[in-house]
């Protein structure tokens, strides 16, 4: 008989979930997702008023619910209070949801300065630092998962959008690492790669947005995953076969396909 697998068979049910990014559409779903009685949910966010409905709604479904605003670009405070939630009370699952999108200024060289800063510190600098110290207490008491949102971005050289996938590039090599690392210590670590989810801001991209999905389905899909253990989730499926195409056709070509693309965003 082969040997299960070290998470084969227990259910995972969270007491302490934090999610950062809670005030955004896949944020509140993903809370919505996790809330209920006997869960104590705690919620970062830059925008206070949706941070505190989507708290509301979370407690109407029975959770203890925390809040704090704040800026992931601020790494040192974002450490501090995370370090003080867990010490309040274990955290048993950590989703890095936070994340900003941006795109090259039309007729414009590069992206901005400010928009690179921006993307490596909120979307890999600061998710990597709080799994980092999500896993250091987690594997001592054997028990925790962490979750890392990133994006089928990552799998591409956009040419219009540089800080974001290569952002989310780095996100990814860092969480199957550290899935690696914890895995034995029982410790779960999961990477999200969606695709189109329908929240403000993919909105703000202009054209069609194929594959569009749901935030709802999404959390379900990802609260799947991370009860499973999966290292690595895609959805939709579609998008681990244009993984694949990028990485066999030639990079000059894909680069010279990529940079006729017209990708253009409305102001946040």
């Amino acid at each position: 008989m082969s040997r299960p697998e070290p998470f084969a068979k227990l259910k995972f049910a969270p007491s302490h979930v934090l999610i950062t990014g809670a005030s955004g559409g896949l944020g509140r779903a993903l809370a919505l997702q996790y809330a209920g009685p006997n869960v104590m949910l705690t919620l970062w966010g830059r925008n206070e008023s949706r941070l505190s409905a989507v708290a509301e709604a979370c407690r109407q479904r029975g959770s203890v619910v925390q809040v704090s605003v704040l800026s992931l670009t601020a790494i040192d405070d974002a450490l501090a209070l995370f370090r003080l939630c867990d010490d309040r009370k274990p955290v048993d699952l950590l989703v890095l949801n936070a994340g900003v999108s941006d795109i090259r200024p039309s007729n414009a060289l590069t992206e901005t300065t400010a928009a690179v800063r921006e993307a490596t510190l909120v979307n890999y600098a600061v998710p990597a630092i709080l799994a980092t110290e999500a896993a250091a207490r987690m594997a001592p008491r054997r028990r925790g998962r962490i979750a890392m949102i990133g994006s089928v971005a990552a799998h591409h050289d956009l040419p219009f959008a540089t800080a974001y996938s290569s952002s989310k590039a780095g996100l990814a090599r860092f969480s199957t690492c550290l899935h690696a690392a914890m895995t034995p210590h029982r410790v779960g670590v999961t990477l999200v790669e969606p695709g189109y989810i329908d929240t403000a801001m993919s909105r703000r991209l202009e054209g069609t947005r194929p594959f569009l999905v749901t935030p709802d389905a999404a959390a379900a899909r990802i609260a799947a995953a991370i009860a499973r253990n999966d290292a690595v989730l895609v959805f939709p499926r579609v998008f681990l076969l244009l993984k694949l195409l990028s990485a066999v056709v030639p990079r000059r070509l894909a680069h010279r396909l990529l940079r006729l693309a017209k990708v253009k965003q409305t102001a946040a």
